[in-house]
């Protein structure tokens, strides 16, 4: 209901020219400064919504690109992708790199009079997720001429495997997201069946006698490594000796690196750009976006971690009225603060 009501029409502003417009394809709002230099910085967007709720079009989405717009001289597109149940995996991920692929093509950029030395892909939760999928596929693309400079990501939703992480056993009753909403949103995200809930919150699709997933898979989301003392806390993993193996052979979507970016292979994390990650101690998907944070540092990227010891899930997008908050207001400047010093 809250997305439908937040729907909003594209209008300008003193400051901003703001059309609906499309992107390779798929729908997307476009913001524009009509001042400053004539050659632009250029972030592409992707919202949040678990891959199944809220827009582009939505006026907390609409103020934050406006603003990201305004203040950054930056020509934003806000992708509006196909969500579930209409669309499942992969639809969601071909919209967003067939926008990216558009977005960084000569004649996109030249339309917009956008620097291609200077364009970011960022996203916020489910688009964290495809921002991350995008400049994975996009950095190991030898073909491009123009490749991206940044990649920047909000509380990003990396991976399915293990539902019992740290921030997951810590914040699994803590709105807004709680575990078995996130649990729900990727079956449907992955068109799976939902009666296999029950099995994922119990970790038994990951048990050690599961075939398809290799020792090197599992140290790629190995919390205990590559998570630091103060986020692992009192926790414990959950990995079960025997469990439900079929489950992998019915999803098989849970292994796939489009869909679960956390787990691709540091080759591929070596060649994406420059990155921002933003983590909420209150958030089932911190520990995501940390040891995302670290495998990339691991394999030579440079990364900056923002890290909100009072943020929760979502919190970027409560920093306008009447759902405003502190932390909402403070994440918000220091990401678009981050872009202007980075981009």
């Amino acid at each position: 209901m809250v997305s439908w009501v937040e729907v909003i029409e594209a209008h300008s502003c003193s400051a901003v020219h703001v059309t609906d417009s499309v992107l390779g394809g798929v729908p997307t709002r476009v913001f524009q400064p009509k001042r400053g230099k004539k050659l632009k910085r250029g972030v592409i967007y992707f919202h949040g919504g678990g891959w199944a709720l809220c827009s582009a079009r939505m006026r907390t989405y609409d103020l934050l690109c406006r603003k990201m717009a305004e203040e950054l001289d930056a020509v934003v597109m806000s992708v509006d992708y196909r969500l579930v149940p209409e669309a499942v995996f992969p639809a969601q991920y071909h919209d967003a790199l067939a926008a990216s692929r558009a977005f960084l093509s000569p004649q996109v950029l030249e339309r917009y009079s956008i620097d291609p030395e200077r364009v970011c892909v960022s996203g916020d939760s489910a688009g964290g997720n495809l921002a991350a999928a995008v400049a994975q596929e996009l950095g190991s693309d030898d073909s491009l001429t123009v490749k991206f400079k940044l990649q920047a990501l909000i509380y990003p939703v990396l991976q399915a495997l293990d539902f019992h992480t740290s921030s997951y056993q810590q914040n699994q009753a803590v709105p807004i997201l709680y575990r078995p909403i996130m649990v729900r949103f990727w079956l449907q995200y992955l068109g799976a069946d939902p009666s296999l809930e029950p099995l994922l919150l119990a970790n038994n699709h990951s048990s050690l006698d599961q075939p398809a997933l290799s020792a090197q898979t599992r140290s790629r989301l190995d919390w205990i490594a590559l998570l630091p003392g103060e986020r692992k806390k009192h926790f414990r993993p959950l990995v079960r000796a025997t469990g439900s193996p079929e489950v992998v052979d019915k999803v098989p979507a849970l292994m796939d690196v489009r869909a679960a970016p956390l787990l691709a292979d540091q080759m591929v994390l070596g060649r994406t750009p420059k990155a921002y990650v933003m983590t909420c101690e209150f958030d089932v998907l911190r520990d995501d976006g940390l040891m995302y944070a670290r495998r990339l540092r691991d394999a030579g990227v440079t990364v900056s971690s923002d890290h909100y010891e009072d943020g929760f899930h979502g919190c970027m997008v409560f920093s306008f009225l009447p759902m405003k908050s502190d932390v909402g207001q403070r994440s918000m400047n220091n990401y678009i603060r981050w872009l202007d010093q980075n981009l």
